[in-house]
């Protein structure tokens, strides 16, 4: 093998692992985003409890309310009763009396059921809460971890970048420049190995010269159908 194409083995064997750990830090935003994404479901939980309490308890208020005022009305209703002299209009208040008392029992017994609730719905909210607590401590160690492996994966692409910076000195500059290009334009593997009368990277055959020129190892030899260079 020519020793440049060698040399550029080693560089495109760091340009490889280069490509590896910018893939695996492109990653991490969304592994970050599928960690949070855990809490939406016990977010909602706890939101959709404390909705349901904070109901009830208004409900809770306006009955109280209407509880309170249908009392005042009893209590008008009596001294009306107490002050009339007919026994007609005193029968009729009296029946208002009752009815009205009849719809305070009711309105009392719903009262009660609607505390008997909030006490359900509050234990439901707080069982919520918990359960957000729990997954909201998963996904802050899920978040750590990931961030410990940005962390990692920051300091190898470092190394790496370093080693290859270094490695590039040993390459000819106008074949380094063709190197880059076909980086760009074929991925992460410029050079490829002839397998037979085939490019290792587009797979197509080559001309028999094109297998002549890389066995004979006497000048660099590209694929004339993708332009890798071609070792063996």
């Amino acid at each position: 093998m020519l020793p440049e194409v060698e040399s550029l083995l080693i560089v495109q064997n760091r340009d490889q692992k280069i490509n590896t750990v910018q893939q695996n830090l492109a990653k991490i935003p969304r592994d970050k985003a599928r960690a949070e994404d855990k809490l939406s479901k016990d977010k909602k939980a706890v939101a959709d409890a404390k909705t349901a309490y904070q109901d009830n308890e208004v409900a809770i208020k306006n009955l109280e309310l209407d509880i309170a005022t249908r009392r005042d009305t009893i209590a008008k209703l009596k001294t009306q009763q107490f002050e009339t002299k007919k026994n007609d209009e005193y029968t009729a208040l009296g029946n208002e009396v009752i009815r009205y008392t009849e719809m305070v029992d009711e309105l009392e017994t719903n009262e009660l059921e609607l505390m008997e609730k909030a006490d359900e719905l509050k234990a439901s909210h707080s069982k919520a809460m918990e359960a957000l607590a729990l997954t909201q401590k998963e996904v802050n160690k899920d978040i750590a971890d990931l961030d410990e492996k940005a962390n990692q994966n920051k300091e190898r692409l470092q190394e790496l970048q370093s080693e290859r910076a270094e490695l590039v000195k040993a390459v000819d500059g106008s074949l380094l420049a063709l190197y880059d290009r076909l980086l760009k334009s074929k991925g992460d593997d410029p050079v490829a190995p002839l397998k037979g009368s085939q490019c290792g990277g587009c797979h197509m055959k080559v001309t028999a010269s094109t297998v002549v020129a890389v066995q004979s190892e006497k000048s660099v030899a590209q694929c004339e159908n993708c332009g890798r260079i071609l070792y063996c």
